[in-house]
């Protein structure tokens, strides 16, 4: 290959590369893919399989773009406790459309509950809703729904 032919290919290159990328405004609104008519900012019980993984996908990689939102989520409760430190966490599971892979989605309910006394029984389908935080701990980020409320008004409890 001849070096004009060569160095015109590279520029081609280039320059199709560089023309891929969109132009974002420093004042683009913050991320709102899930939002619905039903008063949430993004409800994940409006959403198929494949769309509410994805959703949560980017909540969990852009929490900064969801923060104080309020999110409904949909899907089977679970229950964890750091022996160690004797924190209680409690999730709502969100699945993939294989049900493959899950994503867990914490909940702190709004007010004074006791566990189990005042939460369904494990793998009960629940809908909570609540205001879209995160913290970390250690090196790990982890989302939530703070002043969460559990939809649900006839759960096993």
């Amino acid at each position: 290959m001849s070096f004009k032919r060569y160095a015109f290919t590279a520029l081609l290159l280039t320059a199709s590369l560089c023309s891929c990328g969109e132009k974002k405004s420093e004042t683009e609104p913050k991320a709102s893919a899930a939002v619905s008519s039903s008063g949430f900012d993004v409800d994940l019980t409006e959403l198929n399989s494949q769309m509410v993984y994805a959703q949560v996908y980017d909540m969990v990689t852009k929490p900064d773009d969801y923060m104080g939102q309020k999110v409904r989520a949909k899907g089977p409760f679970s229950y964890f406790k750091d022996e160690q430190t004797g924190k209680e966490y409690f999730a709502v599971l969100i699945s993939d459309a294989t049900a493959c892979c899950s994503q867990g989605i914490e909940f702190v309910l709004d007010g004074e509950h006791t566990y189990p006394d005042d939460y369904p029984a494990l793998e009960t389908e629940i809908t909570v809703s609540g205001d879209f935080n995160y913290y970390k701990e250690g090196v790990n980020t982890y989302c939530q729904l703070l002043n969460a409320k559990i939809e649900n008004t006839q759960l096993s409890w």
